[in-house]
């Protein structure tokens, strides 16, 4: 009698089976879609179709046509890229952006991730159209945390540490992720030649470099020369 109750809310919270079928097979429709067309291919009724599964039904699980995208972007980026456990400075950021090379490398879709999410305003105003009742567009949330991840979570780890601290000093550490991966991304997009630890690490290199002159102190104008 007394396990009655714990069982009735367990099985009231367990998930429909048929549920959790319609929305993988929505899902292995977007990604296969995606993959082949891009984002112009994930469409409400292409997908639906591919999908054989009702218009309402899709609108139960996703409420808009921008949301299904992101949901299928989820399913095709990568998982994050490891933080090397030792080593000094110089050694893991070369280690981890050569993982991150050969992740961009291989993830092609994650660029184009990139680029749809960099619509930024417009791609929440797409959405806000889209939404029936003005959600709050969970896919697109979870995607952008995603990328998050892969791409700042493992750098922001590194230059928490001690040492990163003490050679870096106060420095603006979204213009050093931009300057470690941007040449990354440009030889990607550019279709150019992969970079491998060599390149990695003549860019670790320059960057080091260039913020340890950057931290140097000056004479001030007013000092007497």
């Amino acid at each position: 009698m007394g396990a009655e109750p714990a069982e009735a809310a367990e099985t009231d919270s367990r998930e429909d089976p048929r549920k959790v079928r319609s929305r993988a097979r929505l899902l292995d429709a977007a990604t296969a879609l995606l993959a082949k067309g891009g984002t112009e291919a994930v469409t409400i009724d292409a997908v639906t179709r591919a999908a054989r599964v009702a218009r309402a039904t899709l609108y139960r699980h996703f409420d808009s046509g921008t949301e299904l995208v992101a949901a299928a972007f989820g399913r095709l980026i990568p998982p994050a890229a490891t933080v090397p456990e030792d080593g000094d400075l110089r050694g893991q950021l070369i280690a981890l952006l050569t993982d991150q090379a050969r992740l961009i490398e291989a993830a092609p879709m994650q660029l184009t991730a990139l680029c749809w999410l960099g619509m930024g305003p417009g791609l929440d105003e797409r959405a806000a159209r889209e939404d029936a009742g003005g959600s709050d567009r969970p896919e697109l949330r979870s995607l952008r945390s995603q990328i998050a991840e892969q791409y700042r979570t493992p750098f922001d780890r590194i230059f928490a540490s001690a040492e990163a601290r003490a050679l870096l000093g106060d420095t603006d550490y979204e213009l050093a992720l931009a300057q470690l991966l941007g040449p990354l991304v440009f030889t990607k997009l550019a279709t150019l030649r992969p970079l491998g630890p060599e390149a990695c690490g003549r860019i670790v290199d320059d960057f080091l470099t260039a913020r340890a002159s950057a931290g140097q102190s000056c004479p001030s104008e007013s000092s007497p020369l």
